[in-house]
């Protein structure tokens, strides 16, 4: 399997990123499948991410600061992988993560691979316990959750398959994960889920999704409200409505392992908290 038909290219966006990106690269170098391509997209950074970057045996692309989706854009066209993966510099993904999500895409033949992912910030693992191919549009947007996990991460998609249909990400956004997510599992023929692969998404303060100033609160919020009224929208020309009719999510937050409090997330983006079973208040998150 390991040949020049199965490059994986890893695109690896990164702004300032000094203190997470020799091990993010380390984690990639001892990965059980070799056959990577590692491109690291230096977004304008003045730290010295590129000279850490360049000790290690990767391509790096440096850019002005354009932001994380223009890197990946960007990474799509030089890379040079059948398949590609993004992975986010403070991230960390499990060490047969590529051998798994390779064996099943090659396996099921298909254009989209879908791993597990553990949430560190609230605790929330979804994984699979066993590889499923899904080719209907309910299974394939229902297995990935996509319409509450927007995570661009979890996947491993086919090079043919983005560039064949275009599939490029929104610019000038902080979120633009869903969107990109969302038409590329629709519109793939075959997603197949992985078991034992586990990407862990890092909560680090001061990133973009964090920054507690007022101007990226601001920013983060007309950008979550554009992923989701083009998901809206995509979903109603799609004929998709009707599957995500009722939908929820359920996140449950523990103090000293003890369940005290619990967050309800409907499709419509109205979140409720709840206090030990009891309702508390509601807003609307978008």
């Amino acid at each position: 399997m390991d040949n020049n038909n199965n490059l994986i290219s890893v695109i690896i966006p990164v702004f300032n990123g000094e203190k997470y990106i020799a091990q993010c690269i380390e984690n990639l170098l001892f990965q059980s499948y070799k056959h990577l391509e590692i491109i690291v997209i230096n977004d304008g950074s003045t730290d010295k991410t590129e000279e850490i970057a360049q000790k290690y045996p990767v391509k790096i692309i440096s850019q002005e600061n354009q932001g994380p989706y223009v890197a990946r854009n960007i990474g799509i066209e030089k890379a040079t992988g059948k398949y590609i993966h993004f992975l986010d510099v403070d991230d960390f993904i499990n060490a047969d993560f590529y051998q798994k999500m390779i064996s099943a895409i090659e396996f099921a033949d298909a254009e989209i691979a879908c791993c597990g992912i553990i949430q560190e910030q609230h605790a929330l693992k979804t994984t699979f316990d066993e590889q499923i191919i899904a080719i209907t549009a309910e299974d394939k947007l229902n297995l990935c959750r996509v319409w509450f996990q927007g995570y661009l991460v979890k996947y491993l998609f086919k090079k043919s398959f983005l560039i064949d249909n275009n599939l490029k990400f929104y610019t000038g956004r902080f979120v633009a994960d869903m969107p990109f997510s969302l038409q590329a599992v629709f519109l793939a023929k075959k997603v197949v889920t992985v078991p034992n692969a586990i990407y862990i998404y890092k909560h680090r303060q001061n990133s973009i999704l964090t920054n507690p100033s007022k101007e990226h609160s601001k920013k983060r919020r007309t950008d979550y409200k554009f992923a989701r009224q083009f998901c809206l929208d995509f979903a109603q020309t799609n004929g998709l409505i009707p599957m995500f009719e009722g939908k929820t999510i359920w996140t449950q937050y523990k103090l000293f392992g003890i369940p005290f409090m619990k967050k309800r997330v409907s499709e419509t983006g109205r979140i409720r908290w709840y206090l030990f079973g009891l309702y508390v208040f509601q807003k609307k998150y978008i």
